[in-house]
């Protein structure tokens, strides 16, 4: 069960967390978690850049350290680089030090200011262990998800979750991992082309 736009209830519970950026601009803001991996993570940079768009990557570190040359390839492009923890930990079952710990071994890779929880769960406390320890994290989540996750999603379902919801402002989650790429094929392309006939700016976090 997940929820393609994100409630405004869910917002006043986490009210510190990033989950979009409101503006006058009609800009939005394209993420992708779970990277960098061969074949998707080229496709995504391929695709970005005919559309002269930039984007926000959450990388996991295993993934960074297994394929160094493909995340310099993301960082050479231009876009911007998140923490997604060294081994896409999911906060509600781990233990607040050992989670800060994943996440400080993919920042040694990563170095960036940017974070997002795998799965969207993180517990406050770890919130607080965070943000103790490095004062100027942008913790981001989301308002507009792609659902391109979903084996059971159609690829045209998965096209009309993102442009039947964003918005100036919002922050979109695709994934640029295997399990999504059926989806991600599909969707990514003809969203960015919907999206820049409708005017849109692609911004990063």
């Amino acid at each position: 069960m997940y929820l393609i736009k994100t409630p405004f209830w869910l917002r006043c519970i986490y009210p510190t967390l990033t989950w979009r950026k409101l503006n006058d601009t009609k800009t939005i803001y394209i993420t992708f978690d779970d990277g960098p991996i061969p074949n998707v993570t080229p496709f995504v940079l391929k695709t970005l850049k005919e559309y002269n768009a930039k984007a926000t990557f959450f990388c996991i570190g295993d993934n960074v350290r297994k394929h160094s040359d493909i995340f310099r390839q993301v960082a050479d492009a231009g876009h911007s680089i998140g923490n997604h923890t060294f081994n896409h930990l999911r906060g509600w079952d781990t233990e607040d030090q050992a989670y800060l710990d994943n996440f400080i071994k993919c920042n040694e890779l990563t170095q960036t200011k940017l974070f997002r929880p795998p799965h969207g769960r993180i517990k406050f406390s770890q919130i607080a262990r965070l943000r103790s320890v490095f004062p100027d994290l942008q913790i981001i989540m989301w308002d507009v998800l792609s659902g391109d996750f979903d084996r059971g999603l159609s690829p045209e379902k998965c096209l009309k979750n993102v442009l039947s919801t964003v918005k100036p402002g919002s922050i979109i989650v695709f994934h640029d991992s295997l399990k999504a790429f059926d989806r991600l094929e599909y969707t990514l392309p003809r969203a960015l082309k919907a999206w820049q006939e409708e005017g849109y700016r692609f911004g990063q976090l």
